[in-house]
């Protein structure tokens, strides 16, 4: 019994400081004063909060005009420059490292092929590189407080294990206790479309939102599916394998072992796949003869009017409706974000998915829904990044810090 109660002490000491930290991040600056209005704790336990967070060079004060001529205001705001973390993109051929401040402001960024077969060679091969990128940039990097990963496959988020991956063969990888071990700082681990929608409500597109889904078109398709700010989390810890939603019984075999699913027709290599087969066949279009031929031909000669490319846009963009909608009319969210190189044709794609979202969803989850293009598409670290913001926000990673 004991033991729970000092359990349950250091989680409301957690909670607390969290919910100070959060609102000078969020709000500020802000007075002493209101951040105890707002957050309803009394203003003892404010000032004694404000003053560790001040102390470990978390927040800071600056003054405010008065706005009644009188004496001027202290207000809070948070410290973000000296504070650094790695985030890590991890790809299945290629692994991306960037360096960010608390802010989410990206210092440095590295990229290099990286190929490995089983998960001794995942471990061995992230490590070095890990090291070497830490190592490199020693004069660079003030106080390292944290490291991200996201990563393709099934990863509980609590504990940072690894559970599935779609390339390789994993047997529950403890991965944040490894990269912790090496490297004396916390990990977090994530799925890496969970994670971009977690950065696209911090960061992107869905910032104006409580509710949104990302629906992510790349090598796979995947969702990230925030509820009231926090990323939705299944039995096991994933929920939005929208990739997986059957929408053609007599389909093309899926890497899943099931027929028709939306990855086999939605997501760039079945994209490719079948304008390469129906160029075999004969059909016209000004991408046939085309080497090395790649999604971003496909969309600059959609753009320009091959009716080939164009017409196999408008099949991708009708399928993810079919399945958006489904998720619409479970979750009825504020808005749905959009991933991945297709966004390039969204004048193509975006009316065919919206066409089948108002034929296949309820007619109040959709009136008005917005249906945009993600905004950090291009920075595949964030959603890293975004899990370490996360745990300064619900206290985790800055208890941690505090106590340091």
């Amino acid at each position: 019994m004991n033991g729970g109660q000092i359990g349950n002490v250091d989680l409301v000491k957690q909670l607390n400081s969290a919910a100070v930290y959060r609102l000078i991040d969020q709000q500020g600056p802000i007075s002493r004063i209101q951040v105890a209005d707002v957050s309803q704790l009394a203003p003892a336990s404010v000032t004694k909060i404000t003053r560790q967070l001040l102390e470990r060079g978390l927040i800071k004060e600056v003054a405010q005009q008065a706005s009644t001529g009188g004496r001027r205001a202290i207000s809070l705001t948070t410290e973000v420059a000296p504070f650094h973390s790695v985030a890590i993109r991890l790809g299945r051929d290629y692994i991306q490292f960037s360096l960010f401040n608390l802010g989410g402001e990206e210092l440095l960024s590295e990229s290099q092929e990286f190929f490995y077969t089983t998960q001794d060679d995942l471990v061995d091969g992230l490590t070095a590189y890990l090291r070497q990128f830490i190592d490199s940039h020693q004069t660079i990097i003030n106080q390292l407080i944290a490291i991200g990963i996201i990563l393709p496959g099934l990863v509980n988020p609590e504990n940072g294990v690894v559970e599935y991956m779609p390339n390789i063969k994993v047997d529950n990888l403890a991965l944040a206790d490894i990269i912790e071990h090496n490297f004396h700082v916390q990990c977090f681990v994530g799925n890496d479309v969970r994670g971009m929608a977690l950065a696209e409500h911090y960061f992107g597109a869905s910032q104006d939102c409580q509710d949104s889904i990302l629906v992510s078109v790349h090598r796979g398709t995947g969702a990230g599916i925030i509820v009231n700010g926090q990323v939705f989390l299944g039995f096991n810890r994933n929920v939005g394998e929208i990739g997986h939603i059957q929408i053609d019984p007599l389909g093309e075999q899926c890497q899943c072992g099931n027929f028709g699913c939306l990855e086999t027709v939605a997501a760039n290599p079945a994209i490719l796949d079948r304008i390469k087969k129906l160029i075999k066949q004969g059909y016209e279009s000004s991408l046939s003869g085309k080497e090395g031929l790649t999604i971003q031909d496909v969309c600059e000669h959609a753009n320009i009017g091959d009716e080939l490319a164009k017409q196999s846009l408008i099949r991708v963009g009708n399928q993810l409706g079919k399945a958006i909608a489904i998720t619409i009319n479970l979750f009825n969210p504020q808005k749905i974000v959009i991933a991945g190189d297709i966004t390039q044709c969204k004048d193509i794609v975006f009316p065919a998915i919206r066409r089948n979202v108002e034929n296949q969803s309820l007619t109040t989850f959709h009136n008005n829904l917005p249906i945009v293009a993600s905004e950090i598409d291009k920075k595949p670290t964030l959603g890293a990044f975004s899990m370490i913001k996360r745990a300064m926000l619900n206290g985790e990673l800055l208890q941690k810090l505090l106590e340091d």
